[in-house]
């Protein structure tokens, strides 16, 4: 079996298994919700404010009800759920089969470790590439309807530059994955990456070249707001979230070479 055979047959069992487990639709119907919910809390929320507290917000600022906010509130959301759920998607991609002892009749194929894993990381791509198109399709649509429609091209940028941060997260589970061969201590990792890499993002410097630093540059072009892009913090966290999931791809691989079956 060639390497390129190998590969695609891998790919299509890892998104068969991601339907028939049900990850796929459940992380689909995730992201859905978050889509839907984000511009619907940005319309009513001041709204809900005012009824429950009256007059004790007099004097206090009340987030604007319009579709920035609206673009906000997805951007957190994805931001926080979707990372986690990139963690999960990748916590037990290699442990699970170590674990079942799959990953060995698996890899008694003639298909190498490398493939093993690419079709594994290409999957969860797939996956959440699917499930952050379709909650920024029914974040637009909604944005659309309940304030005002904004350009299709900038919140295609913000799909794909939020898409390419999930994949980061996903891409350090997996290396944890590999790396320990425990589902629990790939979760952990992962989160804790999370967490540390969010903490070192409060130093501007660093956070332009963390997948983090994709955040605001995604917000600016989805609110059509070309201006205030600065194209080198957006060149710089690009390349460094790529740097980052190549890197993790990398490790991957050189640890699960190491590993027995």
């Amino acid at each position: 079996m060639s390497g390129a055979r190998g590969f695609s047959v891998l790919l299509a069992k890892e998104l068969r298994e991601a339907w028939r487990t049900r990850r796929l639709p459940l992380v689909a119907i995730l992201f859905l919700l978050v889509g839907l919910i984000s511009p619907l809390t940005a319309k009513f929320l001041p709204d809900i404010l005012k009824a429950a507290l009256g007059d004790q917000l007099t004097g206090i600022p009340m987030p604007p009800a319009d579709a920035a906010a609206g673009l906000e509130q997805l951007q957190k959301n994805l931001g926080q759920l979707g990372a986690l759920a990139a963690i999960a998607l990748a916590m037990g991609s290699v442990s699970g089969e170590l674990d079942r002892g799959t990953a060995a009749l698996v890899l008694a194929q003639p298909v190498g470790r490398p493939a093993f894993l690419a079709a594994k990381l290409v999957a969860i791509g797939l996956v959440l590439a699917i499930a952050t198109v379709l909650a920024v399709t029914v974040a637009w649509i909604y944005s659309a309807i309940l304030f005002q429609p904004l350009p299709v091209g900038g919140w295609l940028a913000l799909a794909a530059l939020d898409w390419l941060a999930l994949i980061a997260w996903a891409a350090l589970t997996l290396w944890a994955s590999a790396a320990t061969g425990s589902t629990t201590a790939a979760a952990g990792l992962g989160f804790v990456a999370l967490i540390a890499l969010s903490i070192a993002a409060v130093i501007p410097v660093v956070d332009q070249w963390l997948p983090s630093g994709l955040a605001a540059p995604a917000l600016s072009l989805a609110a059509n707001k070309v201006g205030a892009v600065d194209g080198v913090r957006l060149t710089t966290s690009i390349l460094g979230s790529v740097v980052v999931v190549g890197g993790a791809a990398a490790a991957s691989m050189a640890s699960f070479r190491r590993r027995e079956l």
